[in-house]
């Protein structure tokens, strides 16, 4: 998923429990598998999708749509009711199976048979309500006005619950058996195989509920967060911005934010705040109510920081996040603050305009770049590092798994959902021809990759804590971006893109960690009461005037820009592991280049581990320790190097 761009909901609400693998499979993460099943005839399409996509064809050639048939040939379809069917049953006979007695089992001899054959059923439940879930999802993501798909959405989420409510005593009934009985029962025999998954599992033990109420907190959901999630989703889809005499959805106006003529950023600017600040009323209502929610839950369980569910979920300590969050305010100065006044310098001014700050650089020519071009650029910087990884890249391109178009109703943004082990992940992008489109693409297909190598671990094991999530994505990012650089022999173009880069950095670093401030203040203060509009207007000019610093001038208007961003509202927190991602990655691929062979093979055995292994122990054959203060300051020096060679250049 495409840092410091809006995204679709929830898309890295990990953790790996089926529980939320099904119920959040509906939201369109980025954790996948493995393509099992042969493509059948292709769904029909909504109608506005040819005829939306076919202003791009003369400029960008043929862009994709998705083959959603690898999960369901449509939603009438025979397998999906058979699948409907089959969960139906199979959830009520597990339940009748296993419920209330997973103790005595535990406690028998031949348990760590019989607990394995019970996990590995509950795992299949998990592969086929996911499968169901996806399918689902990326219908709604690829067109959520359609009356027909939201209501099929609504439904399949509905039925999810519904299902999943019967296994719902599984993990927990599973966290009362003795610790020295499991443990028993894991070193010897095939439940051992899930014991990463178990101990995963265990530690969310002391914050479950009693049955019952953990009964009610999931069939409430669908009344609770969820219905507040899927509104801010049909809000968003359904907003218009008047722009030069033409009625655009959000992806196209974000879109004149990078165009080269600064009268069209600023129109696109003041089109934007126009319908943020008289959508303001609702998106205040659901950023009030999710925050309460959240706070009703984790006051119930027990967490006693405002972010210490997600730092559970990432599987990370919080005095390492705040190690990074503080690594991150303080290199604010030499980094965002740096960079943007040398921008500015570059525009003649000694400030810029908020609309200005990821413009592209004045008098440098700007490439539209076809489809085809952007596959290549990205297949063979995948090649030079590894053949192996260019080709589970190319699979995407073969087999129809990316819909790249722009249209009305489709959600903004990119992402690579994971879908199931049964299956394979999809690619959903916005492709528009510009160089950072390309970027985009690389990062998509990393994250993809990434699923693909993953999948053998199965539904439980191979989802990855966000943390690591963007480990794959921005490495597949940068070696795309250093094979163009070493291709580029103007001295413009080599500025030109030695600045999105940064740009990307500080965007993906810098802008996620204001985020995670800015989150932390608004449910931080949502406990002493309701936040008016202002209020989160102000509280989001005062992370965001800290960390981009002097040089950038927060316009009027700007104030209301919190409300589009779709982290916030499906997956609190979840930002930092953006810049997580991103200075392990700098930090990764300092020791790539200077390695001399084996480094391919290390790395893509750490992205096959998936959710198995801890990320002390995945860093650990790169010599790298998440642990250290030193850690962040080395990939931070990184972007600092990239601005200082700008610097130089003039």
């Amino acid at each position: 998923m495409r840092a410091g761009r809006p995204i679709p909901p929830d898309f890295f609400s990990l953790t790996k429990r089926i529980s939320k693998m099904a119920r959040t499979a509906l939201k369109k993460k980025s954790v996948a598998r493995k393509s099992a099943k042969p493509a059948r005839k292709p769904a029909a399409k909504p109608k506005a999708t040819a005829k939306a996509r076919s202003a791009t064809l003369p400029k960008l050639g043929d862009l994709p749509d998705w083959n959603l048939n690898d999960l369901y040939p449509g939603i009438e379809s025979s397998a999906l009711k058979q699948d409907l069917a089959w969960v139906d049953s199979e959830c009520v006979a597990f339940e009748e199976l296993y419920k209330g007695k997973l103790g005595a089992i535990a406690a028998q001899p031949g348990a760590s048979e019989q607990l394995c054959e019970a996990v590995k059923r509950y795992e299949k439940i998990g592969d086929v309500l996911g499968r169901i879930g996806s399918y689902a999802g990326l219908l709604h993501a690829g067109n959520s006005t359609d009356a027909a798909i939201a209501k099929f959405y609504g439904d399949m989420n509905e039925r999810i619950t519904t299902a999943y409510s019967h296994l719902l005593f599984f993990d927990l009934e599973l966290n009362r058996v003795d610790d020295k009985v499991i443990d028993s029962a894991m070193s010897s025999g095939p439940l051992g195989h899930y014991r990463p998954w178990i101990e995963d599992v265990r530690k969310e033990k002391p914050y479950q509920l009693e049955d019952r109420i953990e009964q009610l907190f999931h069939e409430k959901s669908l009344t609770a967060y969820s219905a507040w999630n899927r509104l801010f989703d049909d809000t968003i889809a359904a907003l218009r911005f008047r722009i030069r005499g033409k009625e655009l959805s959000i992806e196209p106006a974000l879109n004149f934010m990078q165009d080269s003529d600064g009268a069209k950023r600023k129109d696109a600017a003041e089109a934007l705040a126009t319908t943020f600040k008289a959508n303001l009323r609702p998106f205040t209502l659901i950023t009030n109510t999710l925050a309460k929610d959240k706070e009703i839950s984790d006051r119930w369980r027990g967490f006693k920081d405002v972010a210490d569910a997600r730092h559970l979920s990432n599987r990370v300590e919080p005095e390492v996040v705040e190690a990074l969050v503080s690594a991150v305010r303080a290199a604010y100065p030499k980094l965002s603050h740096r960079y943007y006044a040398l921008k500015a310098k570059w525009f003649g001014k000694k400030k810029l305009a908020h609309w200005d700050r990821n413009a592209p650089l004045p008098k440098v020519e700007q490439r539209s770049i076809p489809w085809s071009d952007a596959r290549a650029t990205v297949l063979t910087a995948y090649g030079a590092f590894s053949p192996k990884m260019a080709e589970v890249a190319d699979r995407f391109f073969e087999k129809n798994w990316i819909d790249a178009g722009v249209r009305p109703g489709k959600q903004p943004g990119a992402f690579s959902h994971p879908t199931v082990p049964s299956a394979h992940p999809y690619v959903l992008l916005n492709y528009q021809g510009k160089p950072r489109d390309v970027m985009t693409l690389a990062h998509e297909l990393g994250h993809g990759v990434h699923q693909v190598l993953a999948a053998p671990n199965g539904a439980l094991m191979a989802p990855t804590p966000l943390t690591l999530a963007e480990t794959a994505s921005v490495f597949g990012e940068m070696l795309t971006f250093k094979k163009l650089l070493a291709n580029t022999a103007d001295k413009k173009q080599r500025k030109a893109m030695l600045a999105a880069k940064v740009e990307d950095m500080i965007n993906t670093v810098v802008r996620q960690i204001a985020f995670y401030t800015f989150e932390r203040k608004v449910h931080t203060e949502r406990r002493n009461g309701e936040l008016t509009a202002d209020k989160l207007c102000e509280l989001w000019m005062s992370v965001q005037a800290e960390s981009l610093g002097p040089a950038i001038d927060l316009k009027p208007g700007y104030e209301t820009f919190w409300v589009y961003i779709p982290h916030f509202i499906h997956s609190p927190f979840y930002v930092y592991a953006y810049a997580f991602g991103d200075c392990l990655v700098n930090s990764l691929y300092a020791v790539y280049e200077k390695s001399e062979s084996g480094f391919a093979e290390r790395y893509l055995a750490m992205l096959s581990a998936g959710g198995t292994k801890h990320h002390s122990e995945l860093l650990a054959p790169f010599g790298l320790d998440a642990t250290d203060p030193k850690f962040w300051d080395g990939g931070l020096s990184v972007i600092a190097s990239l601005i200082e060679e700008l610097e130089g250049l003039g």
